[in-house]
């Protein structure tokens, strides 16, 4: 519970005579606009849609309107309401105005939706209902709240997740659908039941006297709505209003906007449709494609000038944004020039990929002096940061991840590598206890509670009193046998640590603890990414054993083998300490090059960047998979890509892989959708996916399977003069293979001598070969190095 904003006067206070200041000639406010800027600055009466392009100056354009208004207009600062997103666009918008036309600017509301809507609630508090003094709830008060209602009202937490529950209450509240009303339409039990919710949640916030964040914008429109007399007061005080980033508007602020202009105001509207890409926050496009039938005397100006982009970069993101049908025609055009092709790059794998992204930073810091500051990769979900982060260490590049946490610090992957350390050390306290009641087993604090003061009182572990929970003071019987079972899965997985490979245990731990079942049936969207985060914890997992395996082979090959300890659980966990404890870039920087930025497309909305990489541009990664069959998500997918493009001011990098792990196992992506959209002549490939063979597995090249099953593979990495040496040797034109079926093979049957390729380390002579089927391993000399190969695990060929 916090309360953010101070109590201001009861009624809003009227206009104040401002200080007389010189005002700047209409010539001076103008000055530096092209013309539809122009046109959109001065334009008077009837409502205005801005239609902005990326980097078409809509910022500029807004501030330099406010200006006008009152340098030109005449219009007072109190009669002013500029609506953004953020409290920092707020914050610099006012900045601006005042740098034009002086501290005046200061008089103008200029703050975010719901920022704007406590300034009312708080004045208007009587007719709204309300104490002057209410709390305002944000996310994690909301959740904990919904938690005590959802177990108040005994309803199963694994069929309705408290999160779930109250990402329904928000979307209902964005679509102004209150209790009674939500409650009288409910069908089914699913929907019964979380009308119960509802109404119970709203019910407790009442008795709280408190606000959630979606409750502050339902309440305004309801209180304009249900009082005319305060709606006129608005009206008439807001003669002019802005909006910023309107295509990201949901049906609740649509209905604020309009409520607050009613008949006489002057509207404004900022947007475009282009960069539409929060529907999974329930924004809805409509509004900003459908402006002129709400509005019918609306005046609609484009803004098709770029500032930021060269035309070629400017070409790609025309290209592809036109295969969408959902949009109003336009073509952004720069005088900046062609400037560069865009770079293309196919890689084998992901770590391929990363790998050469790195290289290429690096090249561009020696040879042109690009800095990492000047350098971001994008990518669609935070799971495929990992792999960045962990090249980009490896190469000694400063980076910072933006819009999300590290992958080692997000919620799911600490709480899975702590099911882990709990197997590993049940006298680990933390961890115990960070996944006792994780996911929810009927564990209370109470009971935990219990278990700590029997802890306390014999002096023994907190885990070692799990084993004793029958004889903690105070506690029931039903959280003694549900402790009981944690204890038992905790010991199940200690079993299988003994023998199974740590991907195997983490799996186990996921899907017998209930945690993965319970993330992939919650109905939150955002938990999709949790999925694809947890399976690229098992992908780490099982590149630690096959590492492993390999240092063990060699260490055996020197005559010690006991010098490198196998594959481990522990081990495993060393590992990933190791990796996050160097994942800290140092916040001095001496030289003022900064630090390269990795962060999900939808992060990237609203910035610019002088290299950008957009990585992934696989079909199922980006577009992402829960998109391909739906028209409206694809369009929206396509969106992402066009705010992706465009934030590239000089040079654009496009990426994908042809094999992805996910779960540990190789997925065969095709080549994004997107990229067949960019004309050809845009982008000079470095590497295609020509030099590409699938050698085994019963997906082709491009990633489709003709079975049913795919089994574990390995590859040929091409795009070398030995590999292509090798690919002529076989008779191979692997960019005309549409399938690998005729050349699918277990693990190969190697001999001494046998001529081998690898995927990393080229070609090389088989000097010995030890073991059979999965556990055959040979020792091969690389030319530089000598090394002892598990096969089943490695993409190497025999020629």
């Amino acid at each position: 519970m916090h309360a953010l904003f101070e109590v201001p006067q009861s009624r809003p206070p009227q206009p104040e005579a401002p200080a007389a200041q010189p005002r700047p000639p209409k010539r001076d406010l103008l000055d530096g606009l092209n013309g539809p800027q122009r046109d959109a600055v001065t334009h008077e009466g009837s409502p205005l849609l801005i239609v902005a392009g990326a980097g078409s100056g809509k910022t500029k354009v807004l501030t330099s309107r406010i200006a006008y208004l009152l340098g030109a207009r005449n219009v007072h600062p109190g009669e002013i309401i500029a609506i953004t997103f953020t409290n920092k666009a707020a914050g610099e918008m006012k900045e601006r105005v005042a740098r034009l036309v002086g501290n005046r600017a200061r008089l103008m509301w200029v703050s975010t939706f719901h920022s704007a809507c406590v300034r009312i609630l708080r004045a208007e508090h009587d007719h709204a209902g309300l104490k002057s003094t209410f709390s305002i709830y944000d996310a994690d008060d909301s959740r904990r709240l919904m938690q005590l209602v959802a177990r108040e009202l005994d309803l199963d937490p694994k069929r309705y997740p408290a999160r779930g529950l109250a990402t329904q209450v928000s979307n209902l509240k964005n679509e102004l659908v209150d209790p009674e009303t939500f409650a009288a339409t409910a069908k089914g039990p699913a929907e019964r039941a979380l009308a119960e919710a509802y109404t119970l949640y709203q019910q407790r916030l009442s008795e709280a006297h408190a606000l959630d964040f979606d409750d502050l914008i339902m309440r305004v429109v309801h209180l304009l709505q249900s009082h005319p007399e305060v709606a006129e007061t608005y009206r008439r005080r807001f003669r002019h209003v802005l909006v910023d980033e309107y295509q990201d508007t949901n049906q609740a602020q649509y209905m604020l906007v309009k409520e607050l202009v009613g008949d006489t105001g002057e509207l404004c509207v900022v947007g475009d449709a282009d960069q539409s890409i929060y529907a999974f926050r329930g924004a809805t496009i409509r509004n900003i494609l459908e402006f002129e039938r709400d509005f019918p005397n609306a005046h609609t100006i484009l803004l098709e000038q770029n500032y930021r982009s060269t035309q070629t970069i400017l070409n790609a993101a025309n290209a592809v944004i036109g295969r969408n049908t959902d949009r109003k025609p336009k073509r952004l055009w720069s005088d900046q020039g062609n400037g560069e092709q865009i770079v293309g790059y196919v890689a084998d794998t992901e770590h391929a990929e990363a790998d050469w992204v790195a290289r290429e930073i690096d090249r561009l810091s020696d040879a042109e002096g690009v800095r990492p500051a000047d350098v971001a990769v994008f990518y669609r979900t935070n799971a495929q940061s990992r792999v960045f982060e962990e090249m980009f260490i490896r190469f000694g590049l400063p980076y910072k991840v933006v819009g999300g946490v590290r992958f080692y610090e997000r919620k799911e992957v600490r709480d899975a590598l702590a099911y882990l350390r709990a197997v590993v050390n049940e006298d680990d306290t933390v961890s115990v206890r960070r996944v006792l009641n994780t996911p929810r087993r009927g564990i209370g604090d109470r009971a935990e509670a219990c278990i700590e003061a029997l802890a306390s009182r014999d002096r023994i572990s907190f885990g070692a009193a799990l084993r004793r929970a029958s004889e903690a003071p105070g506690i029931s019987t039903r959280a003694v046998n549900a402790i009981g079972e944690f204890v038992a899965l905790l010991d199940d997985l200690r079993t299988l640590a003994a023998s199974a490979m740590p991907e195997e245990v983490l799996e186990a731990a996921l899907e017998r603890s209930g945690y993965l079942s319970e993330i992939e049936e919650s109905t939150d969207p955002q938990e999709a990414g949790r999925v694809e985060n947890l399976q690229e914890l098992v992908s780490v997992a099982r590149e630690y054993t096959e590492r492993t395996e390999a240092n063990v082979a060699v260490a055996a090959e020197q005559g010690d083998a006991t010098a490198v300890p196998g594959p481990s659980v522990a081990g495993f966990l060393e590992q990933v300490s190791l990796v996050a404890d160097a994942d800290q870039v140092p916040t001095d920087d001496p030289d003022h090059t900064g630090v390269v930025t990795l962060m999900t497309l939808h992060t990237a909305k609203g910035l610019e960047f002088p290299v950008v990489f957009l990585t992934g541009l696989e079909d199922s990664v980006f577009p992402h998979q829960r998109a391909m069959s739906d028209r409206k998500e694809l369009e929206e997918e396509r969106r992402l890509a066009y705010v992706g493009i465009t934030r590239a001011r000089q040079r654009l990098y496009i990426s994908r892989a042809v094999t992805r792990s996910a779960w540990g196992q190789p997925a065969y992506n095709p080549a994004s959708r997107f990229l067949e959209e960019l004309p050809p002549e845009l982008v000079r490939w470095e590497r295609t996916d020509a030099a590409y063979t699938s050698w085994s597995g019963r997906a082709g090249v491009g990633g489709r399977s003709s079975g049913t099953t795919q089994t574990r593979t390995s590859s040929f990495v091409g795009g070398t003069p030995k590999a292509a040496q090798l690919a002529a040797k076989l008779g191979l034109d692997a960019s005309k293979l549409s399938t690998a079926s005729e050349l699918q093979r277990d693990v190969p049957s190697l001999s001494v001598g046998d001529r081998v390729n690898h995927q990393r380390y080229g070609l090389g002579r088989v000097l010995a070969v030890e073991g059979a089927g999965p556990r055959a391993q040979a020792q091969i000399d690389f030319g530089d190095q000598v090394m002892w190969i598990v096969l089943r695990h490695a993409a190497v060929e025999k020629i």
